[in-house]
């Protein structure tokens, strides 16, 4: 199972794996029409979603998922039918596979209104013309920052909202008693950018999602609810099914809701080898639901 990050720096697609399909009891589907919509990262399913599209879809609608944040690995418009059939909507995208303008016109198809990069820094690195992928310092910062208001003003102009999504290199200290996602939100437009704020990564890098959520209303108006079991080995992040990692999301779920959240994305990392995905997807579900 490759990493979300070995993902997008490939540009990969995914082959095909079973999917396995199940009712969801009446309480919590009747939870759904009272709260808030609740989505889910089509990444976290593709396996699932590439064996069989439009049964994936309609398992994660019976589940309870009302949106879905979109990755586009065949084309939009057939993507934005099958959504379109199994009745979930598609506020977000991630454009990293497509390229900016390519991506542009997949968002219009879609019907999103959130345009997101994933590895924005991991962008830069392969742009015509590029100094190459800045490293997490003061200046590659600066630099990131520069690219997401050129990024910002060109989905404005196109009408869509750009938003940075993080991982856990973001947390880097750069000096001057602040990290590399510091000056990120320092330096860019807040008409131009907003955040989508992945909690798995930040908790990644010793920070605490809760108080980005408190310090910055308004700014972020997207989330990826992600958790990861312990590990002792650097770098290695095994995903963990929400309630049954090391975050509790309550605090912070409550603190994103009071700082202005618009959407919540259910997105675990592999590897997948207690459960399927989709199995997966209906226990993080039953534990998030009820905080929102």
């Amino acid at each position: 199972m490759m990493t979300r990050r070995q993902f997008l720096s490939r540009s990969a697609l995914l082959g095909g794996a079973a999917w396995l399909a199940a009712n969801t009891p009446g309480s919590l589907l009747a939870a759904t029409a009272q709260g808030k919509s609740l989505g889910i990262q089509l990444y976290m399913v593709l396996k699932a979603y590439q064996d069989d599209p439009m049964g994936a879809l309609k398992t994660l609608k019976s589940i309870g998922y009302t949106e879905i944040e979109a990755i586009v690995t065949t084309t939009a418009k057939a993507l934005r039918d099958q959504l379109n059939e199994a009745g979930l909507a598609c506020p977000s995208m991630h454009f990293d596979s497509l390229g900016i303008e390519p991506g542009i016109e997949a968002a219009h198809t879609l019907g999103t209104q959130y345009f997101v990069s994933s590895m924005l820094p991991s962008i830069m690195g392969k742009m015509p013309g590029s100094k190459g992928e800045p490293g997490y310092t003061l200046d590659g910062a600066k630099r990131t920052a520069e690219l997401a208001n050129h990024i910002g003003e060109k989905a404005k102009q196109a009408g869509l909202q750009y938003a940075y999504h993080n991982h856990h290199l973001e947390f880097t200290d750069v000096g001057q008693g602040q990290t590399f996602y510091d000056v990120l939100l320092k330096e860019t437009d807040p008409a131009l950018v907003k955040f989508e704020l992945d909690c798995g990564w930040v908790h990644a890098g010793g920070k605490n999602p809760a108080d980005y959520f408190r310090a910055n209303p308004g700014r972020i108006p997207l989330m990826h609810a992600k958790d990861f079991l312990p590990s002792t080995t650097p770098e290695q992040y095994p995903g963990a099914e929400l309630g049954r990692g090391t975050i509790d999301y309550k605090p912070i779920m409550a603190a994103a809701d009071a700082s202005g959240l618009k959407h919540c994305f259910v997105e675990q990392e592999g590897p997948f080898s207690r459960m399927s995905q989709l199995e997966a997807a209906r226990i993080d579900y039953a534990y998030l639901r009820p905080l929102r």
